[in-house]
């Protein structure tokens, strides 16, 4: 009965008999079984490393507890070595934040002007 309905509509025994050929199927590939990155994923890696980052300036710290003196412009002091660190490297990141700002802000107003 299926040949006759074949028939009816205009389609050759042959093409209705045939295989269809054989689509490759790929593997998964690795991207495809990943887990798409989030703003929540991203916050909690910052929040570990910053806590790792955290243990280990507080083990500097307490192993470089000796006083140092300090000579700074007009001014004088003597301080605990750490915290003379800590404090010169807060003062260069903050300046390093400072150039960046500027430099983010140049790029978008000349994006804007482009516009």
């Amino acid at each position: 009965m299926s040949n006759d309905l074949r028939r009816f509509r205009g389609v050759s025994d042959d093409l209705a008999t045939a295989v269809p050929p054989e689509v490759p199927v790929s593997p998964p590939t690795a991207s495809a079984n990943r887990v798409p990155r989030t703003r929540t994923g991203a916050a909690w890696f910052g929040i570990c490393a910053t806590a790792l980052l955290s243990v280990i300036l507080i083990v500097f710290m307490v192993q470089n507890t000796r006083s140092v003196r300090v000579d700074f412009l007009w001014m004088d002091g003597s301080l605990p070595l750490a915290l003379a660190l800590l404090v010169a490297a807060t003062g260069a990141a903050l300046l390093t934040m400072a150039v960046g700002a500027a430099r983010i802000t140049q790029l978008r107003r000349l994006s804007r002007q482009r516009h």
